[in-house]
């Protein structure tokens, strides 16, 4: 029953205050939810300690900074554990470079990447390509027509898609790089289309 006081202004007030109420209480709710399921999941991959890579030498070319040639060298394989790698790299590239995902067309910075450099692998640094074989592809993905060695980048067969795919993967770490399709330029005829998170580029330093 409204008294005299009960006024369409104090009603309002009242409505807004228990509008006010709920939203906080609502909203702490959510955030103790949130926050529950942060302390109850499962260990996530960045305290895994399995270990990501294979055992072994291989044989590459390591280059200067210059982007000239050192040689060839016989060096251990570099063998990390997922926990180890995703500290180094963040999630973004850890998801690409490590689980082999692939970062979405235009969204990566080498892509659009037009200065003279190297593209070193994001999880090694072995160098992989040069602005040398870099070509506008229009898939929005930066793409090379070779490899700077060879002996730089191992290729395996993917068929996770429907497509049988050929994947390029650093010879060092074994880095997911992405894939090598047979739709380039000359003198190859070979498109290298590469992801950005799995690259960084330096550009050459001069002498």
């Amino acid at each position: 029953m409204p008294t005299m006081f009960d006024t369409d202004a104090g009603r309002d007030d009242a409505a807004v205050l228990r509008t006010r109420r709920s939203f906080v209480a609502g909203a702490a709710a959510v955030t103790a939810g949130f926050a529950a399921m942060w302390v109850f999941r499962s260990p996530g991959v960045e305290a895994s300690m399995e270990v990501h890579g294979t055992p072994g030498e291989v044989k590459v070319v390591q280059f200067k900074a210059d982007g000239s040639s050192q040689g060839k060298v016989t060096l251990p394989k570099i063998v990390k554990t997922d926990g180890e790698w995703y500290q180094q790299l963040g999630a973004n590239s850890f998801g690409i470079a490590r689980q082999g995902d692939t970062e979405m067309p235009y969204s990566g910075v080498s892509w659009k990447e037009h200065r003279d450099g190297l593209y070193r692998c994001v999880c090694c640094d072995l160098g992989l390509f040069s602005s040398k074989t870099k070509f506008e592809s229009g898939t929005g993905w930066p793409s090379f027509w070779a490899p700077l060695a060879k002996e730089n980048v191992a290729e395996h067969e993917d068929r996770s898609l429907s497509e049988v795919r050929t994947e390029v993967r650093c010879a060092l770490c074994d880095g997911h790089l992405g894939h090598v399709f047979s739709d380039g330029p000359e003198p190859t005829g070979l498109r290298y289309c590469m992801n950005s998170a799995s690259m960084v580029f330096r550009p050459f330093a001069k002498g």
